[in-house]
């Protein structure tokens, strides 16, 4: 007798898992573009609401289409472990406001990297101050540094870091900073987006949250805005974070859902091959003259490379060079024919950016500066072109 198969690969998982078949027999499922669900009668209205019932009843609450995507991405994240949830967002960035919401309330203490994502950065240092919430910051959240902040911080309820670190490429070791969060008490939210679960799983690793921009590489089209909550603590989930979409309503649309859950059934085809491009395109900028230094985390000359090939599965399609000056960067962005000048990252096409006046204009020049975002600092999403296309591009706009 053949044995039932009780845990598939991520390949499988990213196709099948989550996905939901109606009546009707189709095989791709159907986009439920509504805004509200009809109940057969009263006595399906009182089963809802005893908890007797999970039907769906106004899609700020909940969408077939959601639900599907959510359980894909739990799927993904938790590698086949029971007991993880996920919730969908309208954005990366009301995903990571409900993970911080969910975990810190007023007279409650944030702990970060110092080096962080614009918006979350200043959702964290200026947003949520104003609600009673105080954060510090810690260099590469060093252990025995962030050992002290604890102890000098005893109200911190959230360790927030993003790993690789946006943009910069620094990082985390994950397990070190869930170990030492969680003897003082505070959960451990952690930004995936760069990674995905295809190269990097967060709760396997001691995590307590998760969180992405689905508008990334889960999409990897660049076709939609979406976010994503994953956790292991179904309590935290329930009562505190996925309430959040409800009440705050950042909600995605079931067509939005529908074509980030299409995207996400390719996510492990398309990141070997961003890894393999962005090893290649890795390698030449780190040999080009004109490259002051090259941050890509499989480079042996990446700070952490020991660290990320023990964490990671691969090392991703984002690579940060430092050009040494704006007008250097500036020339060399304007030079660009194949590859787009473009904010956002994880699509099929190769994207660049400046962080300093793009995503990261929101923050300071002194905190932009200790944090290692230079005026000639650019930031690569390498795609899927061929690997030889994408270098000649940028060997011509090196150029002198």
């Amino acid at each position: 007798m053949m044995r039932k198969q009780t845990r598939r690969e991520m390949a499988t998982e990213a196709i099948h898992a989550g996905e939901a078949h109606d009546i009707s027999g189709a095989h791709i499922a159907p986009i439920y573009q509504t805004s509200t669900f009809t109940f057969p009668d009263m006595a399906a209205v009182e089963a809802r609401a005893a908890g007797e019932s999970d039907s769906y009843m106004y899609s700020r609450g909940g969408n077939p289409g959601r639900t599907a995507l959510a359980a894909k991405l739990a799927a993904l994240e938790g590698g086949g472990t029971e007991g993880i949830s996920a919730e969908i967002f309208a954005s990366g960035m009301a995903a990571i406001t409900a993970a911080l919401m969910g975990t810190a309330k007023t007279g409650d203490h944030i702990i970060t990297q110092q080096v962080l994502y614009g918006s979350a950065d200043h959702l964290i240092s200026d947003v949520l101050t104003g609600f009673g919430v105080s954060n510090s910051r810690v260099a590469g959240l060093e252990p025995e540094v962030l050992r002290n902040e604890l102890k000098q911080h005893p109200e911190t309820t959230a360790v927030y870091l993003e790993t690789p670190a946006n943009p910069t490429m620094s990082v985390i070791d994950i397990a070190a900073t869930a170990e030492i969060a969680h003897r003082a008490g505070a959960k451990v939210i952690v930004d995936n987006t760069f990674a995905t679960p295809v190269l990097q799983r967060p709760l396997g690793m001691g995590a307590d949250v998760v969180v992405h921009s689905t508008t990334k590489f889960i999409n990897g089209h660049g076709t939609v805005i979406g976010g994503a909550v994953v956790s292991s603590d179904e309590v935290l989930m329930a009562d505190e974070i996925a309430s959040l979409i409800r009440f705050t309503g950042g909600v995605p649309s079931p067509f939005d859902c529908w074509l980030t859950n299409v995207g996400l059934k390719t996510l492990p085809l398309r990141m070997r091959q961003h890894c393999a491009n962005g090893m290649d395109v890795a390698g030449f900028l780190e040999e080009h003259p004109a490259v002051a230094a090259t941050a890509y985390p499989g480079l042996k000359s990446h700070p952490q490379h020991e660290l990320a090939g023990r964490q990671m599965d691969g090392f991703g399609a984002l690579i940060a060079f430092d050009l040494g000056s704006y007008e250097a960067a500036a020339r060399f962005l304007e030079r660009l024919e194949l590859c787009s000048l473009a904010v956002s990252l994880g699509n099929v096409d190769t994207l660049i950016e400046h962080p300093a006046s793009m995503t990261h204009a929101v923050v300071p020049p002194e905190e932009r500066a200790a944090s290692g975002i230079t005026d000639g600092l650019i930031r690569i999403s390498v795609g899927l072109e061929d690997a030889a296309d994408i270098i000649s591009d940028l060997d011509q706009a090196l150029g002198t």
